[in-house]
């Protein structure tokens, strides 16, 4: 299957920042650092509840009957952020919107056909990762475009000047592992950046996967989901090892020095979050580094087949 790939997803015209209040810092930095590689707009996007609006910087919890007022409080708060991306020389403004957080970044990304989401997710702590978020999970799950995750224990990237020098890719025996294999390599061949191929294997599913190959076969068949064009273009270097997803995708992430992670998100669910069962929220809560996720939106428009995963297959590397 040849992937069919947006540029923008790749190389950003448009980013939107989903803000909190107070903000993310940290998720903001790399938002602001991203727009700044790509001469991107850059979008700073709040929306709030209508009862309870914002916390105060004194004390205590914030009421509006005015949504007018509250828009206008909540921007206040978002006003200094803009700033500091106008003085970097970039266009920049601010999107304040009452009502659900997820519901409102979704439609906000379709109406102005965002190229990138860059959000946050909780903050560190046994309670912090116990869960990615609601708001981050519905995003992932249901964004039109890749979404950037910046999780609790990333790393802040300005000792390395947020550069992308590495990028590690999962993927499996999927269909929609082509999709996320050849953006990883475009996203790769944008930043200049080698591009790491990984497959991990159950230990329980090892002989159903290499029917009898080597794991050298499996690597070239693995590179082989890459396009051929960029084959040429990217150094790229593939993994087939067996044990479990997520650790042998923690561990490589940390041997290698990855800069960011590429993940479809095609299995994700609530259920998943919650339980902190999924490869892309287990992912999320420990990485050093950002995450960029392919949700089942974006596989599809990017030519995957949507299919129904056992449950077994659903924790598989490459579609999580």
């Amino acid at each position: 299957m040849a992937a069919i790939l947006k540029p923008g997803w790749s190389k950003p015209s448009t980013i939107l920042f989903a803000a909190e209040v107070p903000a993310n810092e940290k998720a903001f930095a790399f938002a602001l650092a991203q727009a700044r590689e790509f001469d991107s707009e850059l979008v700073i996007f709040h929306a709030y509840d209508t009862l309870i609006v914002a916390v105060s910087e004194t004390s205590g919890v914030r009421y509006y009957d005015d949504y007018e007022a509250a828009a206008h409080d909540e921007r206040r708060h978002l006003e200094p952020l803009a700033a500091r991306a106008r003085e970097a020389g970039l266009r920049c403004e601010v999107v304040v919107r009452p009502g659900l957080p997820a519901d409102e970044i979704l439609a906000f990304a379709h109406e102005r056909q965002v190229d990138r989401i860059v959000m946050g997710t909780h903050s560190p702590g046994a309670i912090g990762k116990l869960l990615v978020g609601s708001v981050a999970e519905a995003v992932l799950r249901t964004a039109n475009a890749p979404v950037y995750v910046v999780g609790p224990d990333v790393v802040d990237g300005s000792y390395r000047n947020f550069a992308t020098r590495t990028i590690l890719c999962a993927i499996s025996r999927h269909e929609a592992s082509a999709v996320v294999a050849a953006f990883a390599a475009e996203l790769a061949r944008q930043h200049g950046a080698r591009l790491i191929l990984q497959h991990v294997i159950r230990p329980q599913e090892r002989a159903e996967v290499l029917a009898g190959r080597s794991l050298d076969e499996v690597e070239a068949e693995i590179l082989a989901l890459v396009p051929a064009p960029l084959q040429s273009q990217v150094p790229i270097q593939t993994i087939v090892v067996p044990g479990d997803p997520t650790e042998e995708l923690l561990y490589q992430s940390q041997a290698q020095l990855v800069d960011l992670i590429v993940l479809g998100a095609q299995g994700a669910s609530a259920f998943a979050a919650i339980t902190r069962h999924g490869v892309v929220y287990k992912t999320l809560a420990h990485t050093h580094c950002p995450v960029i996720t392919l949700s089942p939106v974006v596989l599809a428009a990017s030519g995957s087949r949507s299919e129904n995963l056992r449950p077994a297959e659903a924790y598989l590397a490459g579609v999580f």
